[in-house]
Order: C-alpha cells, then sequence, then structure tokens
C-alpha cells in the first residue's frame, strides 16, 4: 500500500485548521489566523509518531498533548477554566466533524447484503474532507449560536396566585411582548389558559388592549401576588390568557420585554 506523505500531511493540516477555526468562531477568541495556521500545522506534524513503534497508551497520550499544544499554540492561556472550554469544544467539535464523514463514507463507500457490509473500492474521505467538512462546521457553528441566543432567554419562572396557589413553568423573554395595563400601569406576561385552569378562577378579569399587524382586541388578564425569576420577586405584573397553546422551545409563557431591564436593575 503506497502512503503519500505530502497529501496526508496537507489533508491533516486542513482538517485541524478547520477544527481550531471552529472554536474560535463559536467562542468568540477572535485569535490571529496565524496562530490557528501555526497550531494546524503541530497537529499535522504529529502525524509523525504513526510511523514510529508505539503502543496504543503512548499513542493516545502523545495524542492529549499535542491537542494541549494545539490549543496553547491557537489561544494561549489565561486561565484553567479558558483552557478546559477550549479544550472541550476542540474535543466535541473532532468528535461531530469525524462522526459525519464516518456516517458518510460508511454510505458511500459500503453496500449492504442483509447485516453484511463489504466494502466497494470507492471512498470518498478526501472529497468529504475538503468539501463537506466546512460545510458541516459552518452548519455547527451557526446552530450553535442560534441554541445559544435563543435559550439565553429562557428563564424558569413562579407564578404565584392570589389564592396562594404556585405555578412553575418555563418562560421565554419576548422582546416583542410589551404589553401594559394602561389603568394599573403593569405589565403583562402571556400564559396558555390550558395550564392556568387549576389555579385560577377569575370573578373580576382586567382587559387589556392589545395591537398587532391588521388586527386589535382585548387579552382577558388578571391579577397575581407576584412572579419569581432567577431568585428575584417582582409584583408589578399581570398574567394575560391565551388560548392557543404556546409552544416557543418548551416554554409555557412568553414574559414581557420590560423584565429584562427590571432583572438588570436587581442585579
Amino acid at each position: 500500500m503506497k502512503i503519500y506523505l505530502d497529501l496526508v500531511f496537507i489533508l491533516n493540516f486542513i482538517y485541524d485548521l478547520l477544527l481550531m477555526m471552529t472554536v474560535d468562531l463559536t467562542l468568540k477568541r477572535h485569535t490571529k489566523f496565524r496562530r490557528l495556521i501555526f497550531s494546524a500545522i503541530l497537529g499535522a506534524l504529529s502525524l509523525a509518531i504513526l510511523f514510529l513503534p508505539c503502543g496504543e497508551v503512548i499513542l493516545f497520550i502523545f495524542k492529549i498533548i499535542t491537542s494541549i499544544l494545539m490549543i496553547l499554540v491557537a489561544f494561549g492561556y489565561k486561565n484553567i477554566k479558558y483552557f478546559g472550554t477550549n479544550m472541550i469544544y476542540l474535543y466535541m467539535t473532532s468528535v461531530i466533524l469525524g462522526g459525519f464523514l464516518y456516517f458518510l463514507n460508511i454510505e458511500f463507500s459500503y453496500k449492504r447484503e442483509g447485516m453484511v457490509f463489504y466494502f466497494e473500492g470507492l471512498s470518498i474521505n478526501y472529497i468529504l474532507l475538503l468539501i463537506v467538512a466546512p460545510i458541516i462546521l459552518f452548519l455547527y457553528v451557526r446552530e450553535h449560536k442560534k441554541f445559544k441566543s435563543t435559550y439565553n432567554y429562557n428563564y424558569k419562572v413562579s407564578i404565584v396566585f392570589k389564592n396562594g396557589k404556585s405555578l412553575e413553568c418555563n418562560g421565554f423573554l419576548d422582546t416583542g411582548n410589551k404589553l401594559k395595563d394602561p389603568i394599573t400601569k403593569k405589565y403583562v406576561i402571556l400564559v396558555n389558559k390550558k395550564i392556568l385552569k387549576p389555579y385560577i378562577n377569575i370573578r373580576s378579569p382586567i382587559y387589556v388592549p392589545y395591537k398587532t399587524v391588521g388586527y386589535q382586541g382585548l387579552i382577558e388578564c388578571f391579577s397575581i401576588r407576584y412572579i419569581k425569576v432567577m431568585d428575584q420577586v417582582f409584583n408589578n405584573y399581570l398574567v394575560g390568557l391565551v388560548p392557543d397553546k404556546i409552544n416557543l422551545n418548551g416554554s409555557d409563557c412568553l414574559l414581557n420585554y420590560k423584565l429584562m431591564e427590571d432583572i438588570c436593575l436587581e442585579n
């Protein structure tokens, strides 16, 4: 079997560079690109140990040391948390990319007859690395940012009612929810009406006007004792009933944008 060392080096250099760039973009390290290149070169040069008579344990330890050096070259060392986070994301990214490449290689390079797989002689690892790998990592970075930005607005909410009952639910801080009762001057959080039935018995509801694009109306609201978010108590809110099920990333209620300001003031 022929091994083209120059090709192996280039492929692994590209692979390592993609990984380091992904870590940099995901964690927003804003490191200089030449440091990422030096780190990738170090990772590619470490392949030399594969041609030495080393056991699996020595090889594993060497890989760990190499990854540590790659992180230090690319991002430096500030503290143990900073270093640990970089290491974790490097391994996570490696597993994700390696898993996708392995899966696609199995799908395209092997045929199955029943429970038996056999190699067909077609390997697309090189193509995958040069074309598919950047796409996979781009999607990973994009989804990670979307996940992070979305779940930064998720809160655990406790609603304490006038009758002393308490409801624990997941709240999503909706910057578009700016409902405010013009009479009581209290802000409104919106909760699915179905989950409120066991907790409330409205005798004198408060109707708060709302307006959306092409539509306006009144939302049935009621007073509560307080809501509790992040161990902070707020009593200047009303609860509004919405008939449709709220399903926003697993949330049960839409919090008012004013809550963001209140939380910042409390902190």
